[in-house]
């Protein structure tokens, strides 16, 4: 049996390696969905009409096509970035959309094929979860730090400072340089393009300051918890490695429940009348003309290795602390 200093040790490396691959999972596509239908050709589209889910946004998960790729008689140019025209991806369905698109967007193309069902746009998803993740992670963050520390003196001062840093750097960045508001903005624009009905999208605009703002003193209130539990129960600091740890769970739960929203709040007014569904989370799917695929990508496994650190260190400081 390792004797304590060596049971230190290894619990400091687990959370250590635990914490590097928390941070890069915030940079990394955690999922990622494709649709493919007979307009998209294989040659063209390798990977269909594909979007990559990270935790501060969905990102465009096209392969871009050289110059000069050849399909018929035709020169195709997909080089990702430019706009892609406008077309009807339902009613074109036997056009080869490459004869007139010089590139192509996936995150706007997938936002036009929803469009035509009635399904909001991709951006108005998750819009108090996106901007508030870099905070949530820099929450976890100090909650790692604090749990590598072996006393309660120090676990307690390295919680103070970081969870006021973190929270000085939510209110400065969101309120001070008025990030919440050009996100607002953003918002309202992307639901417009959607419906224009100004009141109500003053009104989600309005919700959406408002519940992000709630959100902001809940993390301030929870940091106090946490701190005040570390504080007085000893055994409390068992709880600092585990939020962290049950990421790849919260992930999927919020992305469930974001899919099911988009699936059975459509409006009628789309080009296509589609029934209420639960988009595919994970596998494959068919919605209308379209195979939809789901999976997780490598950022996932990024959170099933800070999920397996951290549970083997929490394991291992439990026994620390029955044993003294």
């Amino acid at each position: 049996m390792l004797d304590q200093k060596k049971q230190n040790l290894l619990i400091r490396g687990l959370t250590l390696v635990a914490l590097v691959a928390l941070i890069a999972a915030y940079f990394a596509p955690i999922w990622w969905v494709s649709l493919t239908a007979p307009n998209y050709p294989k040659d063209a589209f390798p990977d269909g009409i594909r979007i990559h889910f990270h935790f501060n946004g969905v990102f465009n998960g096209c392969t871009a096509v050289g110059k000069g790729t050849r399909m018929g008689n035709e020169t195709l140019q997909a080089d990702v970035g430019e706009d892609t025209p406008r077309y009807n991806p339902i009613l074109d369905k036997d056009k080869d959309v490459n004869k007139e698109a010089k590139s192509l967007d996936c995150v706007h193309e997938m936002n036009t094929i929803n469009h035509y069902v009635g399904m909001y746009p991709i951006d108005t998803g998750s819009p108090v979860e996106l901007r508030l993740s870099k905070f949530l992670f820099g929450w976890f963050a100090v909650m790692l730090l604090g749990f590598m520390a072996t006393e309660r003196r120090n676990q307690l001062k390295i919680l103070g400072i970081g969870f006021a840093a973190v929270a000085a750097w939510m209110v400065v960045d969101q309120v001070v340089m008025g990030q919440l508001d050009a996100f607002a903005a953003h918002y309202y624009h992307e639901a417009s393009t959607f419906f224009n009905q100004p009141d109500v999208l003053d009104r989600w605009k309005a919700n959406l300051i408002l519940a992000t703002q709630v959100s902001m003193v809940g993390i301030i209130a929870a940091m106090l918890i946490v701190l005040l539990g570390v504080w007085k129960i000893p055994r409390f600091s068992l709880l600092l490695p585990l939020a962290p740890a049950l990421l790849p769970l919260f992930f999927v739960i919020d992305y469930a429940g974001w899919l099911w929203f988009f699936g059975h709040n459509m409006h009628p007014w789309g080009a296509f009348t589609v029934k209420p569904f639960m988009p595919t989370v994970f596998g494959e799917g068919k919605v209308a003309q379209f195979s939809t695929f789901s999976y997780p990508y490598w950022g996932y496994a990024l959170l099933l290795i800070v999920f397996g650190c951290l549970m083997m260190a929490l394991l291992l400081r439990r026994r620390q602390m029955r044993e003294s």
